[in-house]
């Protein structure tokens, strides 16, 4: 990241009363976008400003609530409607914008907003009926995008919509917030966005919660590791995560370094044919997977090993590795998305080309084979994640982005209005053959 990032207001001169529209947020929580968006607006109210999230309901949780000064509002599902009687994402998508819409056209009755922020296309059918319905201004984050996910290959006809509806929401708001400078060439890209319309602001992370206790980290690591040295991933088991890669290194690390432990955290549809490659490769004394570990298990795993690696083959920014970071993990990381822009080569960690189990094991053996250097590495990334990356300062960068797209605005009212009058004062002649296709009827 820039010095010059770090130069930033984090007291914005006026409030903003901001209407943020996600589709998890907890206790509905399936990624790590629901936790994004919990920590951001958090950090935004204890700023100062007025923020309600607009989300999907869950079931025993209540469907208005005030909690760590976030307005939360939960859209309830419609008896008819839930559960679709098809298992497409497009179709659930589609009802659930018609209660979240309801819900949050409920949440503005009790007040006028300054802007709608809007995480990842599933929002984005409401995100454009209250822009034009309110006038108010539209922000949207776009955490990542289908063309990514895919490798730039859309095989079916729900990814093409996907995408389709990712570059509208892009193009439909004033200003598009991506978490690294490797995302915003992406939108710019794939969806004609002009890059000077969208702004970088990365991904944060509350380092005192992944720095776990001492002896937490010390049961951890007699959990699992042996004699050796210990080396850790966690991340969904998909295939753009490259853990495959991670395993086709394991037979060269094991040669150098006996004893060795491999610990893989986390779960997925890759996870099958991962365990059927690592007992197939012989390994299954070496790797172990210790499934989905939670918030007070995970930092302490990581906190615990040697090295933790990040294989991923596409990664918009990279959460894990600031995780792992605060964790005080030495990190090995892709070189690609968002990471390359996190760490730095020698200096935060060690990187490697993505896809490439040789050069990965190589980086590894870089931090195994040589603990001061992976100590010190380990130490400035830690210091980094908490100058760079506290919500605090996520938080402030965004509310600038809010004080922008409200300076704009105005300007952009007038436009409208004076387009609307224009239209207004045109006389509009139909032949008379096509009367009857005017309003069904003519009388």
């Amino acid at each position: 990241m820039s010095p010059d990032a770090d130069v930033i207001d984090i007291h914005p001169a006026r409030r903003q009363r901001v209407l943020m529209l996600s589709w998890e947020y907890p206790p509905v929580l399936v990624g790590g976008l629901g936790r994004h968006v919990h920590a951001l607006s958090v950090a935004l109210a204890a700023a100062g400003h007025e923020v309600t999230v607009v989300t999907r309901h869950s079931e025993g949780a209540p469907l208005e609530e005030y909690a760590d000064g976030v307005r939360i509002v939960r859209a309830a599902e419609d008896p008819v409607t839930f559960p679709l009687a098809t298992s497409s994402l497009l179709a659930w998508t589609m009802a659930f914008n018609h209660t979240l819409t309801r819900a949050a056209l409920r949440a503005t009755e009790a007040g006028t907003y300054d802007v709608i922020h809007a995480h990842d296309w599933l929002v984005a059918h409401t995100a454009m009926t209250l822009r034009e319905h309110l006038d108010i201004p539209l922000v949207s984050t776009i955490h990542a995008t289908e063309a990514g996910r895919h490798q730039g290959w859309l095989p079916e006809e729900m990814n093409r919509t996907i995408h389709g509806v990712e570059h509208w929401l892009s193009n439909a708001s004033a200003r598009v917030i991506v978490c690294s400078g490797y995302m915003r060439e992406q939108v710019a890209t794939l969806f004609d966005v002009p890059a000077g319309q969208v702004d970088v602001v990365p991904n944060g992370v509350d380092d005192r919660a992944w720095r776990a206790r001492p002896g937490a980290v010390t049961a951890a690591r007699a959990r699992f590791a042996g004699d050796g040295p210990l080396v850790g991933y966690a991340g969904r088991l998909v295939y753009e995560k490259g853990v495959q890669h991670l395993v086709h290194a394991v037979p060269y690390l094991r040669d150098r370094h006996p004893g060795l432990r491999v610990v893989i955290a986390g779960d997925g549809p890759y996870r099958g044919e991962l365990e059927e490659e690592t007992h197939r490769l012989g390994l299954g004394q070496t790797v172990r997977f210790a499934g989905f570990l939670d918030s007070t298990r995970l930092p302490a795993l990581l906190g615990a090993t040697d090295a933790t690696v990040v294989p991923s083959l596409y990664e918009p920014f990279g959460m894990v590795a600031l995780e792992a970071a605060a964790a005080g993990a030495p990190l090995a990381v892709a070189r690609t998305g968002g990471l390359a822009e996190i760490v730095e080569p020698g200096v935060t960690g060690v990187t490697f080309p993505h896809s490439d189990p040789g050069a990965l094991g190589e980086a590894v053996d870089q931090l195994l084979g040589d603990e001061v250097f992976a100590r010190r590495v380990a130490r400035r990334a830690r210091a980094m994640v908490g100058r760079h990356y506290g919500w605090t300062t996520i938080a402030a960068r965004t509310a600038g982005t809010y004080a922008t797209v409200g300076r704009e605005h105005g300007p952009t009212q007038a436009r409208r209005a004076a387009a609307r009058l224009g239209g207004a004062r045109q006389k509009i002649t139909i032949p008379e053959g096509n009367l009857l296709a005017v309003g069904g009827a003519v009388r």
